[in-house]
């Protein structure tokens, strides 16, 4: 692997059905030329906790290991702590305990998941209490050899409670600024959020917001997502990179940026690979462009 890819390797979300993680998910990232994994161990749009299969979890963990693959888990969806609905509290604990035991055991550095929404703007106080009652606990259970908690800001959809970038600042102090929680950057959710990646001096200025609210060293994975809506739109439609209204260039000056420095991208686009244009493959391919244009101009 080369400077440029040990700065910043680039991969996707890769499918494990079927053969499962290695066999599946290992065997897409290959062909699609990734350098990075993130996988889901659970279903995405429920809250069943599957244990596992240990052989594979451990075959997945080497494999990655001897190939120099960092590996990530993305927790469920449906994970909500700013819910005024107690079972979607419970279930959201059960969730996120199990995403970050089963990423212990498949060796992810990292579990992301969505920041919640308190459903309507006047509980905003009341789910943040709320995250810091039930997400503390799950905190004071990592150890260093478990992965990070990553938080993911998101579009902006509802009573979001963390969508721009500075209402990171609010969420991290509500956890005590643990120091295993960090930071999941989705380009496409900055960019309905607000922050203008495509503007000039865009990206300088949406990781400027990001650096002060957070602090050095928090932002560990990037999800490299174009939009579909312009920027402010407060809708979560994926692009294919180049193909929407963030266009390429900002994944570029990302690429380029001191505060990414060691910072996989990973890929949650569109993939259509079996068709003419845009798919997981291309995708790769253009970032790996773009990571050797900025490594060759230096910046």
């Amino acid at each position: 692997m080369n400077d440029a890819a040990q700065r910043n390797p680039i991969g996707a979300h890769v499918p494990v059905a079927g053969r499962g993680l290695v066999g599946t998910g290992l065997a897409y990232n290959e062909r699609i030329g990734g350098e990075a994994v993130q996988v889901f161990v659970a279903n995405p749009r429920g809250w069943a906790t599957p244990a596992g299969n240990p052989a594979q979890d451990e075959a997945f963990r080497t494999a990655c290991a001897e190939q120099g693959v960092p590996a990530y888990v993305h927790a469920p969806y449906l994970i909500n702590f700013g819910s005024p609905n107690p079972a979607t509290r419970t279930a959201s604990t059960d969730s996120l305990r199990h995403s970050l035991r089963r990423g212990a055991a498949i060796g992810a550095l990292g579990v992301v998941v969505h920041t919640g929404s308190s459903l309507t703007p006047d509980r905003r106080a009341e789910a943040m209490a709320q995250v810091r009652a039930d997400v503390r606990p799950l905190l004071d259970e990592l150890d260093d050899a478990s992965p990070w908690l990553l938080l993911e800001p998101t579009a902006g959809q509802g009573a979001s409670l963390c969508s721009r970038l500075e209402d990171l600042a609010e969420y991290l102090d509500a956890l005590d600024r643990h120091p295993r929680v960090g930071i999941c950057l989705d380009t496409c959710h900055a960019f309905a959020a607000g922050h203008d990646l495509a503007a000039p001096g865009g990206v300088d200025a949406a990781l400027a917001t990001l650096l002060t609210a957070a602090g050095p060293d928090r932002l560990r994975l990037i999800h490299a997502n174009d939009s579909k809506d312009v920027a402010g739109a407060r809708k979560d439609r994926h692009a294919n990179i180049g193909d929407g209204h963030v266009g390429a260039d900002p994944f570029r000056d990302l690429l380029a940026h001191p505060a990414t420095a060691g910072v996989p991208f990973i890929l949650e686009t569109p993939d259509r690979s079996a068709a003419p244009g845009f798919g997981h493959r291309e995708d790769v391919a253009r970032l790996k462009a773009l990571r050797a244009e900025a490594a060759a101009q230096g910046r």
